[in-house]
């Protein structure tokens, strides 16, 4: 019996083969195939994080329009509110629409409950000092017995949404000056 297994370069039966040469050539293609799979995971890894990024910016871009919504919303029943105050304030003069009073004080108040469940909150703008982020100045009157640049009166009230002010409130400011030079010697 021969031995053909044995003689040089006949592996697998082929006089030409070089083993060298096919493990190289294999190594070669492992390493292709590796850096390809690198790259798909690669690319895979950045569509992944694309999508996510788009979602959060889908969702941001929701709660900023539902916000928006809102307070488009809010701001149309502000003059409304302040209607209400208004009618309060009429009628508290005159005894005898003290059930109508009674009414439209409920009606406020409920109102405003459900103002401040969607997060709006009036505030109060009388008596500190003017801040022009939360005040509108409507009037200087001079400041006969105030500091000035104090808030005086508040012809319309304030609201903040969710601790940003929603409308400043249109006050009326103490002024050295309103007078045309009371604060002069």
């Amino acid at each position: 019996m021969s031995d053909d297994s044995e003689a040089p370069g006949d592996w697998n039966g082929g006089p030409e083969f070089d083993l060298e040469r096919e493990v190289e050539r294999l190594r070669e293609a492992v390493e292709a195939k590796t850096r390809e799979a690198e790259a798909t995971r690669v690319r895979y890894l950045r569509s992944v994080a694309e999508f996510d990024n788009y979602r959060k910016r889908a969702v941001r871009e929701r709660e900023e329009y539902v916000r928006s919504a809102a307070e488009s919303l809010v701001r149309d029943l502000l003059p409304v509110l302040d209607n209400f105050d208004r009618a309060l304030q009429a009628a508290r003069q005159d005894p005898a629409a003290a059930a109508v009073t009674a009414g439209v004080e409920l009606i406020q108040r409920e109102l405003l409950r459900v103002l401040e469940r969607a997060g709006v909150t009036p505030f109060s703008a009388v008596r500190p000092p003017f801040d022009p982020e939360r005040h509108e100045a409507v009037a200087p009157v001079p400041a006969v017995g105030q500091p000035d640049m104090t808030v005086v009166d508040e012809t319309a009230r304030g609201y903040l949404i969710n601790g940003r002010v929603l409308r400043p409130a249109q006050v009326t400011v103490a002024m050295k000056d309103a007078d045309g030079g009371a604060g002069e010697p």
